[in-house]
């Protein structure tokens, strides 16, 4: 059933679409937890953790240290090895686990707890990674020959709906008190609610796993009395061939570039826009909150349209330019006036809805199904290299520059740059290369 073209006419694709997205959604509550409360590790004297901005820096490029140093490669090889339901489960586990860590170093309050949760932190990033990879294979497979951009721009809608539960909650959990130094209970509120929604995310994942079984046993038959295609079945070798399609380095590119210039921003978005834009932290968060709000309209309808008018690679372009706007104003729009952060935010969301729902669906496009998880995988990887080096840079800058807030956004302002150049070529490959299919319609 769900290998087939028309499962998506089925209750059960979009149960198990319910089921994958409450990982995610967890995943990224997690991973944003501190991004609109990040003035409490300005100064090592705010809080009794006793973490200053460089050593946030440092926690927050953690995430990506064991992706980049071969831990995406290895689990995009065994979901194609092993299956989406085992490495899936594995790697889920291993999301879960390394969160747990992570609280556990910031109630400790000990001199080591930077070094614990920067384990943790590398645990919970390759875990979060390879899941995300699992369920975004597993999407290609329930809703290939259907609404796929629909379901992945749904899949990414309510994913980011935990960013935006992340940046307005972190501020209520722990409140801004001026003078005041921060306790290890205070703190660490964020990733005790981040844990309970790790929880449920694992029993969702189990009921996907045990829906995904059912699906294939269902089809066995059919299957099983089909021939045996040989070129079907995974090669190590067929990782070589992936590195050497052009088209993956352009979206493996554009994917790090542009990422890097939201991603690496949330993480340090109210060390950002208070000094900016003269704001209580409780405003940064509603102000940064409008990027996963925004997404969870537009990505869905973004979706919709490259599902149904196709031109994927104009909305890729067109998303890279929105978001080079965006930055450009928070560089250098002036100080003190809140309306050009909202304006910002404004373009950014629209950005950050057309460039995925454009992007990921063209992915299967470029390669064949059996090295769908691998390909999966190597975009990340060259996505968290990216990100690793742009947020640990953000860190420095922020903590070293005279005028930090300035400096970073310069740094995303070239990143945009770069990312527009990238979809301008690409735009141009789909152009001679018809037989992709990169701005046809997905029927």
């Amino acid at each position: 059933m769900a290998s087939s073209p028309k499962s998506f006419y089925r209750p059960a694709a979009w149960i198990a679409l319910a089921c994958l997205v409450v990982p995610m959604f967890a995943s990224y509550y997690f991973d944003d937890m501190f991004s609109s409360i990040s003035y409490l590790f300005e100064n090592a004297s705010l809080t009794q953790l006793g973490w200053d901005s460089e050593g946030y820096g440092l926690y927050a490029s953690g995430y990506s240290v064991l992706c980049v140093f071969g831990g995406l490669v290895l689990g995009g090889i065994l979901l194609d090895k092993w299956g989406v339901r085992l490495s899936g489960s594995i790697f889920v586990g291993m999301m879960a686990s390394g969160a747990g860590i992570v609280l556990w170093a910031l109630l400790s309050g000990a001199s080591w707890s930077l070094k614990a949760a920067y384990v943790g932190v590398m645990l919970f990033g390759l875990g979060s990674e390879i899941a995300g990879t699992a369920v975004t294979r597993s999407i290609a497979k329930w809703f290939r020959g259907g609404p796929m951009a629909l379901a992945m721009g749904l899949q990414l809608a309510i994913a980011r709906l935990g960013t935006a539960f992340a940046l307005v909650l972190a501020p209520k959990l722990v409140q801004q008190t001026a003078g005041h130094v921060y306790t290890l209970a205070e703190t660490a509120r964020p990733a005790v609610v981040g844990m309970g929604l790790m929880a449920l995310g694992l029993i969702l994942w189990a009921v996907f796993v045990a829906l995904d079984a059912r699906a294939d046993r269902s089809g066995s038959a059919a299957s099983a009395s089909a021939p045996r295609q040989e070129d079907e079945t995974f090669r190590f070798k067929d990782v070589l061939g992936v590195l050497g399609n052009r088209n993956f380095w352009l979206l493996g590119l554009l994917c790090v570039l542009f990422y890097s210039s939201i991603i690496a921003f949330k993480k340090f978005a109210g060390a950002i826009l208070i000094p900016r834009f003269d704001i209580p932290a409780s405003a940064a968060g509603w102000m940064v909150s409008m990027l996963p709000f925004s997404t969870v309209i537009f990505a869905p309808l973004f979706g919709i349209l490259v599902d149904k008018a196709g031109k994927g690679t104009r909305w890729m372009v067109l998303g890279a330019i929105l978001a080079l706007i965006a930055h450009l104003l928070l560089a250098y729009a002036p100080a003190g006036v809140p309306f050009w952060g909202y304006l910002a935010m404004v373009f950014l969301g629209f950005g950050y809805s057309l460039v995925p729902a454009a992007l990921w669906p063209s992915v299967p496009k470029i390669v064949p199904d059996k090295v769908l998880g691998t390909t999966f995988a190597l975009i990340y990887w060259v996505q968290n290299l990216g990100l690793m080096t742009f947020k640990w840079v953000a860190g420095v800058l922020l903590g070293k520059s005279a005028d930090g807030p300035v400096a970073v956004e310069t740094m995303f302002v070239l990143l945009c740059v770069a990312a527009l150049a990238v979809a301008l070529v690409f735009r141009r490959t789909s152009a001679r290369h018809p037989e992709l299919r990169l701005d046809l319609p997905n029927r």
